[in-house]
């Protein structure tokens, strides 16, 4: 029996007894009440309103742009659809970096205005005394290393992190950091399978992957790539479900030479 099956609300412990128990576990994006209550339904295990919003939903080039504010509406907006599965929302940019008190005053405002389940940030050892200082005062916080999409300007480049000795070396101390500090998962994102597996086996607790391969305790992809909403974003570690772009252009079309030829509404369609 899958621990997935049993349960009626995943929770961050959930997610623990999946690792023990060797079963992956699923999370996917969602920033609306709609596509949230589509992908509970379907039985995800986790739905993380993501600051990739900034992205995908606000059409900016980076998630730094994205605000607090912005990323509390996302997420009382998803979470609203959702019954069972486990919602983490990402903190944007800078509402935590400068300093924990900062951090905690963020987090609270996520949890009490969204009603989500743990919060997300990135970064290792710079962020652990906010990572400290909100688990402290009862927030679940996931973790996130690798390529950190926040720190783009820093990096100047969205490639495989970790390919070098040195930062591999600094992402394995800063693993086992945020698990000593009370991290219940850890994000890996683009980074060596080899160091990926090393890395997951190293943990209690579960990692999520995305481009990170195979050997994670899960695997997170963006709805908008996965869907076939967003089209020009080929990376080699997606795996593209369904073309939802070229199905919703063709439905457009089909709907607007309808109405054109004055075929829509028809008798039927009419009161």
């Amino acid at each position: 029996m899958s621990v997935n099956k049993e349960i009626k609300k995943v929770t961050t412990h959930t997610l623990q007894r999946m690792k023990q128990h060797g079963e992956k576990i699923s999370m996917i994006t969602a920033y609306d009440f709609s596509f949230a209550k589509i992908f509970d339904a379907a039985g995800i295990d986790v739905i993380l309103v993501g600051d990739s919003a900034s992205n995908v939903m606000a059409g900016h080039e980076t998630t730094l742009p994205i605000t607090l504010d912005q990323m509390i509406y996302h997420a009382a907006s998803a979470i609203r659809g959702v019954n069972r599965c486990l919602v983490v929302v990402d903190m944007p940019f800078g509402s935590y970096q400068s300093n924990s008190k900062e951090a905690l005053v963020s987090a609270f405002r996520i949890m009490k205005e969204t009603g989500a389940h743990a919060i997300k940030l990135e970064g290792g050892e710079e962020v652990l005394e906010s990572v400290k200082r909100i688990i402290a005062a009862g927030v679940p916080v996931m973790g996130h290393l690798g390529l950190t999409p926040q720190s783009i300007y820093k990096f100047g480049t969205y490639n495989v992190r970790a390919k070098e000795e040195a930062e591999a070396d600094k992402l394995r101390k800063d693993a086992k950091l945020l698990e000593e500090a009370g991290c219940f998962a850890i994000v890996l994102e683009k980074i060596p399978a080899t160091l990926a597996k090393e890395v997951s086996e190293s943990l209690h607790i579960p990692t999520i992957g995305i481009g990170a391969g195979k050997f994670c305790d899960g695997q997170v992809l963006v709805m908008h790539d996965m869907l076939g909403i967003n089209t020009e974003f080929k990376p080699r570690f997606l795996r593209q479900y369904l073309n939802l772009n070229e199905l919703a252009t063709n439905s457009v079309k089909q709907y607007i030479n309808d109405v054109k030829s004055n075929d829509f509404p028809s008798e039927h369609e009419q009161y």
